[in-house]
């Protein structure tokens, strides 16, 4: 099993900086606001401060800021822009696929998940924590404020993983709240028992409520593997060893095998409108993350 990182190993001392700077230019864009006097009856808004404007005969008298009116003699009224807050679920595969033999995908996959909880937090939405492997584990409850991030980089560093994943049982026993829009991040290699079973387990997936948004990590290795010869190899999930002879057909053939995997859970996400994206281990993270949230996400207002 292999050893958690320490923190250093997951963010660098510029990476918190880097992810405020980010936030920053992404709630510029943030496309879920309403402007106005009067607040909302919808569930799950609030309302912030925006400007003033003066008063006219139309206006509720009720609306008028009369400590500005004590100091300038002068009518003005505050307006207001209301803000969805939204629900954003991280979840996060900790199976041995994960970290085995390529450390470099739970790295990668673990700042994905701290950088999206970051920007709801900063954006006062409320983000739950999950991991999944066999089964799913909500590991934070839903948290609101940007003070704690803190808790997420913790709590992700202490994870242990092992185990495989069960995707069907995992999607079907995952519930994410209906009392505000949903966002849900699942981040994971899709690695099942079975090469169909990550394009059974959408199904599961489609009934979630709100927008889905499956992150693929996988190590390059895993999609053209260098291998010739007699070879071993070993099931980081189940432990079971096979030796095989390999030659540049059968790295081919893999290489296409491999390659129809992803296609075929692309165009299964695609035809429930969940969004799939992938992501290498040794692709810089900045520009994949920036990449993702650009593609259109609530979270990101675009």
């Amino acid at each position: 099993m292999p050893e958690p990182l320490v923190r250093e190993d997951l963010f660098d001392a510029t990476f918190l900086d880097r992810l405020r700077t980010l936030a920053l230019r992404l709630r510029k864009r943030r496309a879920l606001m309403k402007r106005g006097m009067q607040s909302t009856p919808a569930t799950g808004f609030t309302r912030e401060f925006k400007d003033y404007r003066h008063y006219t005969a139309k206006d509720d008298f009720r609306a008028i800021d009369w400590r500005l009116y004590a100091r300038l003699e002068k009518l003005f009224v505050r307006l207001y822009e209301e803000v969805q807050e939204l629900h954003v679920h991280v979840v996060v595969d900790t199976s041995g696929s994960m970290a085995l033999p390529f450390p470099e995908k739970k790295r990668q996959a673990l700042r994905f998940a701290v950088a999206l909880a970051y920007l709801g937090l900063s954006g006062q939405h409320r983000v739950s924590l999950y991991s999944m492997n066999e089964g799913v584990k909500q590991e934070l409850p839903p948290l609101r404020g940007q003070g704690n991030i803190e808790k997420f980089i913790q709590t992700v560093g202490k994870w242990q993983y092992g185990g495989f994943t069960d995707l069907e049982k995992c999607f079907s026993d995952f519930r994410p709240s209906r009392q505000r829009y949903g966002i849900i991040f699942v981040i994971s290699d899709f690695f099942g028992r079975e090469v169909g079973t990550a394009v059974e387990a959408v199904n599961r997936a489609a009934g979630w409520p709100g927008e889905t948004h499956f992150v693929q990590v996988i190590h390059p290795w895993e999609q053209r593997p260098d291998l010739d010869g007699e070879v071993e190899l070993a099931d980081v999930e189940t432990g079971e060893k096979r030796r095989f002879w390999i030659t540049r057909r059968e790295v081919k053939l893999y290489t296409e095998m491999f390659d129809a995997f992803s296609e075929n859970l692309n165009n299964a996400c695609a035809s429930r409108q969940i969004d799939f994206f992938r992501c290498a281990s040794d692709e810089p993270f900045e520009d994949r993350f920036l990449t993702l949230l650009t593609r259109g996400s609530a979270l990101a207002g675009a």
